[in-house]
């Protein structure tokens, strides 16, 4: 029974992942947008730093995610083949 608690993903979205503080300052950086873009975007009344942010911060959480899962990859592996060799203390105990 393979279990991963640590940084899993249900339905495509993080479980209690905090990617960053949402009360810091807000702070100006200059980025190049493809032109034709950005029209359209403020045709259409996009909130480009919102968007940007909401978009950045999944883009972080998922490199936070792999470097995590890669810095523990060995001690996954062992608790993993663990478990399947011995199994869970509660496995005599479960009634489901």
């Amino acid at each position: 029974m393979r279990i991963n608690y640590a940084h899993c993903e249900c339905q495509g979205k993080a479980v209690g992942n905090i990617v960053f503080n949402s009360d810091a300052p807000k702070k100006s950086a200059n980025l190049s947008i493809n032109a034709d873009l950005l029209q359209q975007a403020k045709q259409l009344n996009i909130n480009l730093s919102q968007t940007l942010e909401q978009h950045l911060a999944e883009i972080v959480r998922q490199a936070q995610r792999s470097q995590w899962l890669a810095e523990n990859k060995v001690a996954l592996d062992e608790y993993n083949r663990r478990i399947e060799l011995r199994g869970t203390f509660s496995d005599g105990l479960r009634r489901f």
